[in-house]
């Protein structure tokens, strides 16, 4: 008896050719690199930061720029990104955007001053949405719905998840052993052998959306809003959101993304189209990564800031620190995410996962001065553990449904709350944790400005765990999705 397996889907025609199993895990290889390039570009910049500044003779709130205009461009055009993968095919425009990261990595160890470091630095921006947006969509239709995609899935997300550890590490090792420059110039043999293979071995599809035109007035609109927020939020966590630097781009925001929606809605070829969001657990999914992303974007920076500065930890031994959580998220999130998700569904996977970070929030409030690493240990396992199940399960809902065409929508749309979400809680629990941080008037104060430092960043972590507990009620209303599984039949 011969074994066939046929894809059970809406679609009257395969979603992907038949691709030897050397061929799929060589394409899944090279997804991961074009999404840890980005990821680790992101940590691995910011412990160079201070050396930077020093040979540079910049300032430290210029210096926040060359992490800002990476993150500004990139959240700005994902979605913009995606969408454009659907039209005009999506391995054209992953192999262009891994190849202007490698060019801007390699003209940003050149540079000779802030300006130049901060151009090429916004152009990596634009390069690693492209790729990553795209490496998405082609992971999507590579694997078919069900157990092979979730599992896939689980690996992309959990190693991406891993890199900003390993960004720490070896962004570390490098400013020590080569100058700061070596951390931009470690991408470009990497960016290189990336797209030489991936034009190479990638299967070619024309756009595959109904719809060949792009909606320009719509990319232009969410482009310049989400740009013009993440700018704000970012402010709002250095100079809190009182400040005009914060109100008057957040409020410019506002009104360019409302815009968006009344574009949207009436245009006749939607960059989103608004229905989109209603289907299956699109929204839910996209809300509930608001939310976790936020936290992990609060909760890890405050952890390393305490370590750093409560703690006395050099950057690289609190780099180190995070090595153990950075394990769950490889390991459980890259296998067991997926395989609880096969096993129990998708809703009690949401479930625990909010739980789970929910209680490590509430475990890192009870954090002192005198707690050092294995104080905060606990809190911080736990929270990983809920985060690295939840990420990968967060993935599969947001793309659970996706009919062909879609694939690049559906990934800008959940990259975008992921990106959005960091800066988010980054200002909220930066604005509450600075509130008691009183400064220091003399060497006598030093306990007493750590203690006020502790007691924001307790403050803080209550934040993170009303925040949690709100997404927790949000996954209690989740329904779990009808997901499509191959069936093997025998003829």
């Amino acid at each position: 008896m011969k074994q066939v397996t046929i894809q059970r889907s809406e679609d009257p025609k395969p979603r992907i050719s038949a691709l030897t199993k050397p061929r799929t895990r060589l394409i899944l290889a090279l997804i991961i690199t074009a999404g840890f390039l980005d990821v680790i570009d992101f940590s691995i910049v910011q412990v160079a930061l201070p050396t930077i500044q020093t040979e540079l003779v910049i300032s430290l709130a210029e210096s926040q720029w060359i992490i800002g205009a990476y993150g500004l461009t990139l959240a700005g055009f994902l979605l913009l990104s995606g969408r454009a993968g659907d039209i005009y095919g999506q391995k054209k425009l992953f192999v262009f955007g891994i190849v202007l990261f490698t060019v801007a990595s390699f003209t940003g160890g050149l540079a000779p001053s802030l300006l130049s470091l901060i151009v090429s630095r916004a152009i990596q921006g634009i390069g690693a949405a492209i790729s990553t947006a795209t490496a998405f969509a082609i992971l999507v239709t590579t694997f078919p719905e069900g157990k092979e995609r979730n599992r896939a899935l689980g690996i992309f997300v959990s190693v991406l998840s891993a890199g900003f550890a390993a960004g720490s590490i070896s962004g570390g090792v490098l400013t020590a052993a080569f100058g700061w420059r070596s951390v931009l110039f470690v991408n470009v043999p990497i960016g290189t052998v990336a797209a030489i293979l991936s034009q190479k071995f990638l299967v070619s599809h024309p756009g595959r959306a109904a719809d060949k035109h792009l909606d320009l007035p719509g990319a232009l609109s969410v482009t310049s809003g989400l740009i013009l927020l993440v700018y704000s939020l970012t402010n709002a966590s250095t100079d809190g959101f009182a400040s005009l630097y914060t109100i008057v781009p957040l409020a410019i925001s506002a009104l360019v993304l409302a815009g968006f929606i009344a574009i949207e809605s009436r245009s006749k070829s939607p960059l989103m189209p608004l229905g989109f969001l209603r289907r299956g657990t699109v929204f839910t999914a996209n809300i509930l990564a608001l939310i976790l992303t936020s936290s992990a974007g609060g909760v890890i920076f405050l952890l390393t800031i305490y370590l750093q500065r409560v703690s006395g930890y050099s950057q690289l031994a609190a780099g180190l620190e995070f090595v153990p959580p950075a394990l769950i998220f490889f390991f459980v999130g890259g296998w067991g995410s997926s395989w609880l998700v096969n096993r129990v569904g998708l809703k009690l996977v949401l479930v625990t996962s909010m739980s789970l970070i929910t209680l490590g929030s509430a475990l890192l409030t009870q954090i002192t001065v005198t707690s050092g690493y294995f104080g905060i240990l606990p809190g911080m396992l736990v929270w990983s553990f809920g985060a690295s199940i939840g990420f990968p399960a967060l993935n599969i809902a947001a793309l659970a449904g996706t009919r062909p065409g879609e694939e690049g929508l559906a990934s800008g749309i959940i990259g975008t709350s992921q990106r959005v979400g960091f800066p988010v809680g980054l200002a909220i629990l930066l604005t509450i944790a600075t509130v008691t941080d009183p400064p220091p008037v003399g060497p006598a104060s030093q306990l007493g400005s750590l203690a006020g430092v502790v007691t924001g960043f307790q403050y803080a972590f209550l934040a993170a765990t009303i925040i949690s507990a709100i997404g927790l009620l949000i996954a209690l209303r989740v329904k779990n999705p009808r997901m499509k599984f191959e069936r093997p039949i025998f003829s």
